[in-house]
């Protein structure tokens, strides 16, 4: 164990990924103004706060002031800390560098301002529920101790041994009201499957989405994956050339255009992936309406909406309650 803080941070979803090509950890406040200037401890901040936030409920103001200092004055260089981004559904690690910033100009109203060297950008579903539901704190600012073994491990690049759920135990599972809904069909998608096996499925999720699909050959494919067509024989157009990538690392410019150089004329390109696309792969996309990007996050969604479509093999793979809370896994030959 590190004698070095570790601490977990979120951030509203309109930073994107600045604060990873930044180096940066921001909150707002923006009302206290620069909060270098408040004498530092902890009854000058609830001071400083009230008066900038008046109407604010008493029992609210220790809570918000209290995340203010220790942004502020306990954050010290050389502390860990962990930000789970929203737009990538990954988990940063980091090394807090120098003291507090304030700029005014800063853009999402955040103005309060902390320097980040990140060392680790790891995939969500690597880490153990336990460790997922710790950085899942309603709290903007807080310290991670129950998992810090397990963060500590990452962001040194080692493994770790968590215990994770039984996923031959019903209860247990439907016991995890806390598990995100999210992390859990990733998981399942990426451990659960073969990369052959994860282009059937997606395969059947075209199918249930009203088109005709088939997966090509396992080798020589030419980076085509699944062909899919609204008629019956697949002569009439739209064709849909059909790219798979059963990763959670961030899919890349070059790898869009691979797939967008084997799409003809009259044709449509479609590529799904676990994890996220590069800022570059979706600039190429917006400058082709023949092409479409399906990241992790998008995915689930066309998962929540054709759900009740699926074959029962497929539902036994993802088993999800009505209410889109895991269930019981069952093992199922696909």
């Amino acid at each position: 164990m590190t004698d070095r803080t570790i601490w977990g941070i979120h951030m509203r979803r309109d930073h994107g990924l600045a604060p990873i090509e930044q180096g940066y950890i921001a909150i707002g406040w923006t009302q206290m103004g620069d909060l270098s200037l408040i004498k530092p401890n902890r009854d000058a901040f609830k001071a400083a706060y009230q008066r900038a936030y008046p109407d604010e409920k008493p029992g609210k103001i220790p809570v918000s002031a209290g995340v203010v200092y220790r942004f502020a004055v306990e954050m010290k260089p050389g502390d860990i800390v962990i930000y789970p981004s929203k737009a990538d559904r990954m988990v940063n690690i980091g090394i807090l560098e120098g003291g507090f910033e304030y700029d005014a100009a800063a853009p999402f109203n955040c103005p309060q301002r902390r320097r980040v060297k990140w060392l680790q950008h790891i995939p969500r579903a690597n880490f153990s529920q336990p460790a997922l539901n710790e950085i899942g704190s309603a709290v903007t600012l807080f310290k991670v101790t129950t998992n810090a073994d397990e963060f500590l491990a990452a962001m040194e690049g080692q493994s770790f041994e968590a215990e994770e759920i039984d996923e031959d135990s019903a209860e247990r599972v439907t016991e995890q009201v806390e598990e995100s809904t999210e992390d859990f069909i990733i998981k399942r998608l990426k451990t659960s499957q073969t990369p052959f096996q994860f282009e059937h499925f997606i395969a059947h999720l075209l199918k249930c989405m009203g088109y005709y699909a088939r997966v090509t050959q396992m080798s020589g494919d030419g980076g085509v994956d699944i062909i899919a067509h609204r008629d019956e024989l697949g002569f009439e157009p739209p064709i849909i050339k059909v790219q798979c990538k059963q990763v959670l690392t961030t899919i890349g410019r070059p790898d869009v255009q691979k797939l967008f150089g084997a799409i003809e004329r009259e044709e449509k390109g479609l590529f799904v992936t676990l994890g996220p696309f590069s800022a570059d792969a979706k600039t190429f996309e917006q400058t082709k309406p023949n092409l479409r990007l399906i990241d992790g996050s998008a995915l689930i969604e066309l998962i929540y909406e054709h759900y009740h479509e699926f074959e029962p093999r497929y539902q036994m793979l993802l088993p999800l309650k009505r209410s889109y809370i895991p269930g019981p896994i069952a093992t199922a030959n696909i």
